[in-house]
């Protein structure tokens, strides 16, 4: 079946034309940097010395600043969030382009480490070219210190001089930067590219260092001496008299007379041929314009950590912890003045777990005003996990109540920053939403259904397809309790179709239903197998003719890509689907 254009405008027109004004912006930078070098007057006798190399390692660096620049912006989750919950952005589409924060991240890194390696070659070039193209008659200009290809000057420029000292520097960082963040690394050991990224700011400071070494100079004074001019006072012809006119122009040269029958050259005093200057070349370092890129957003980023700090720094009260089957965790707190909205995540940080390292997860229970409590549910699958869940199983031996103030065991500090937005805000406010969970991937919509079982009447939405698949029967009990309560609640106020459950068992044991007399109402909606996905877009499709559905999906890779696929197929119902996916940025 066709794409249907206008669920492609709407699910991916947005970001392609973001991302292609992107791409222009970096080829106009590139290309008039390029041109300014290859071309400008200033560089005459710098692109005589180097050619091609230096037009090329400025049009990079250039592409560089304006990439570094980004690069920053999209992990001021602050500054997301605010623009996210304010009324400032009206425009859905705009909206969900900040979801693609994390997206865009990654790709300025990965156009920082092509044009960073472009960058690098180029300067190599640069100073061989340094070497074998020197002369003294520029020697301000020349970072070189010998004639031809002598192994001190490479040397000296890339180990020495503060530019290619803090070069290498830079290219190892970015390289531990690069391979830490690979899938791979940060599945086995997601402590390696977490101590490793945060190696950025090592990154900016040694960039600001690096450009303000002032080795490539431009020429200051064009107006005296035009590039390639002819210097009357410096001549391969030292010996050689010239007339009285030429004298009179220059009155500081005094060299003997020409006999007065000989008439004066004509290109002496015909600028039409060749051009006359008046001193010598001059030659300064630019003001480093990388500063001016990357000082304001990363002065941002900085004002933004520092107000996260402040804000997070008072620990949470810890209200009660219980174990879940299958490794899950739940951990409930209390802080004062804590607001979050449904579908929003916290970061948690426990030193005693690690003085440095913390993990997003998203709030399962959002704060109301009847009560101030919030959760999260955490699986266990690796070594901060795991110590986080020791230091709280040893205060608790599987505790399931929530005790008063009081009260309180003695839980290991823990601080939360946060909440952060996500895409699952928006799930509230379309009139049909059809939200997909796999596994643990149902925490974002635990906290949408808490906050339906609290009101659902002051919310667009009027219709929820619940989807969530699962390996075994246990972990259906994490939230059972939820959708069971939010079944009889609409049950109880004649709403029976304002949600859709259907639960599925992807691999079975034997046991074929959730144990328990109370879960009677789930264990009717539970089926066997995987979903078949073409099916339930067409039934959904045809239950809602010609409305917008927000499709939610937090869970594996296959699925989303599935769901996103068919978001963008068009049907016959005239139903539009947009596709939302879960991504901490």
């Amino acid at each position: 079946m066709a794409l249907s254009w206008r669920s492609w405008l709407g699910n991916e027109g947005s970001k392609h034309l973001f991302l292609f004004f992107w791409l222009s912006l970096n080829v106009w930078f590139f290309w008039k940097t390029f041109m300014l070098y290859y071309r400008g007057q200033q560089y005459y006798y710098l692109h005589q010395m180097l050619g091609l190399g230096l037009c090329i390692s400025r049009a990079s660096a250039s592409v560089l600043n304006f990439n570094c620049c980004l690069a920053l912006l999209p992990m001021c989750r602050v500054l997301l969030a605010f623009l996210r919950g304010s009324q400032k952005v009206v425009s859905r589409k705009t909206r969900r382009l900040l979801d693609k924060s994390k997206t865009f991240h990654v790709t300025c890194g990965v156009t920082i480490c092509i044009f960073s390696v472009l960058h690098v070659a180029a300067h190599l070039v640069n100073a061989l070219n340094f070497s074998e193209n020197y002369s003294e008659d520029f020697l301000a200009l020349n970072v070189a210190n010998y004639r031809a290809l002598h192994s001190s000057n490479v040397v000296h420029s890339m180990f020495v001089s503060v530019p290619g000292l803090t070069g290498v520097f830079m290219v190892l960082v970015l390289f531990l930067m690069c391979t830490a963040s690979t899938y791979a690394i940060r599945f086995s050991n997601y402590d390696i590219f977490w101590y490793t990224h945060n190696l950025f700011f090592v990154f900016y400071m040694l960039l600001m260092i690096h450009v303000s070494g002032g080795v490539l100079k431009y020429q200051s004074n064009l107006e005296e001496h035009p590039p390639g001019c002819f210097n009357p006072n410096k001549t391969v012809w030292e010996n050689m008299t010239v007339p009285k006119a030429f004298a009179e122009t220059f009155p500081d040269y005094t060299p003997e007379p020409f006999p007065e029958d000989l008439s004066v050259p004509q290109p002496f005093v015909q600028n039409n041929f060749v051009r006359i200057c008046s001193e010598e070349p001059k030659f300064q370092s630019h003001f480093p314009e990388t500063w001016f890129w990357i000082s304001g957003p990363l002065c941002l980023y900085c004002v933004e950590r520092l107000y996260r700090y402040i804000r997070s720094n008072k620990p949470v009260t810890i209200t009660s912890v219980i174990s879940h089957p299958s490794n899950v965790l739940e951990v409930r707190m209390m802080k004062i003045n804590f607001k979050a909205r449904p579908g929003q995540y916290v970061i948690l940080h426990c030193p005693r777990v690690s003085a440095l390292e913390s993990h997003p997860f998203t709030l399962t229970m959002c704060p109301t005003d009847t009560k101030a409590t919030f959760g999260v549910h955490l699986k266990v699958v690796g070594d901060w996990t795991e110590r986080f869940r020791d230091l709280l199983l040893l205060h608790s031996s599987q505790d399931k109540e929530i005790l008063p103030i009081f009260q309180q065991r003695r839980y290991p500090k823990l601080y939360v920053d946060g909440p952060f937005g996500s895409p699952f805000e928006e799930s509230l406010k379309y009139e049909v939403s059809l939200c997909v969970a796999g596994g643990i991937g149902v925490t974002p919509f635990a906290s949408v259904l808490n906050t339906l079982l609290d009101g659902w009447k002051c919310y667009k939405l009027r219709r929820l397809y619940f989807i969530w698949v699962c390996r075994d029967i246990e972990s259906f009990r994490w939230f059972a309790d939820l959708l069971c309560m939010l079944h009889d609640k609409l049950w109880q106020e004649n709403r029976p179709d304002y949600i859709n459950i259907q639960l599925y068992l992807s691999q079975t044991d034997g046991i074929q239903k959730i144990i328990g007399e109370k879960y009677q109402a789930l264990n009717s909606r539970l089926l066997i197998g995987r979903p078949r996905w073409k099916l339930l877009f067409d039934e959904i499709a045809k239950c809602n003719r010609r409305k917008t559905i927000g499709v939610f999906c937090c869970g594996p890779n296959k699925i989303s890509k599935i769901l996103h696929k068919l978001s963008n197929i068009s049907n016959s119902y005239g139903t539009r689907f947009e596709y939302n996916k879960e991504s901490f940025s």
